[in-house]
């Protein structure tokens, strides 16, 4: 995984909001870029028993095990198809951890990555209340770009470590300890 991009310079708040734009499934989705870590190549993956099907594996991320969630599939869809430009995207959720924190880094696929994007408050809208092809908990709001809508995702709900834990198949263990797989 030899190409990384890294984003941890804040931007000074200027009253708008940037979003990480990318593709996925041919709709274009944001989040928040202050809990974007960074974008690295889309490489090999290890698989990890017992966990459910959104759940592609864990990558090994400077000594850190990070989760790798297919959000085609967290979105209850097709798995995503890997090409060229398909990559991961780390992200920093909050989650209750076996360590005590309270964050947590998690990697979703995408097919490719857009743009940083900032969006003035007064042009995103409050998420549908039907008609949306994913849970409407999982949207923060809908971004007005050139005419055109963009899903702004709220990444706390669709990356919940406790909702996922609760997809995985039964089978005595706790899915969610990175720590054993890590050994």
């Amino acid at each position: 995984m030899n190409a990384r991009l890294k984003l941890t310079d804040p931007v000074a708040d200027s009253g708008q909001q940037q979003h990480l734009t990318f593709m996925l499934g041919g709709e274009m989705f944001a989040v928040g870029i202050l809990g974007v870590k960074e974008i690295i190549e889309y490489g090999s993956l290890t698989t990890v028993p017992m966990m459910p099907d959104c759940i592609k594996g864990v990558i090994n991320l400077r000594g850190a095990v990070v989760p790798v969630i297919d959000l085609a599939r967290r979105f209850a869809g097709p798995a995503t198809q890997i090409n060229r430009r398909s990559c991961i995207v780390i992200i920093e959720t909050a989650a209750d951890t076996h360590d005590g924190s309270n964050r947590q880094d998690v990697g979703i696929i995408v097919d490719a990555v857009s743009a940083v994007l900032e969006i003035p408050p007064d042009q995103i809208e409050p998420p549908p209340a039907f008609g949306a092809h994913i849970r409407a908990d999982f949207i923060a709001g809908m971004g007005k770009l050139d005419g055109r809508f963009v899903i702004i995702l709220n990444v706390d709900r669709v990356l919940s470590m406790d909702e996922l834990a609760t997809l995985a198949p039964s089978g005595g263990n706790d899915a969610w300890d990175t720590r054993a797989v890590a050994a």
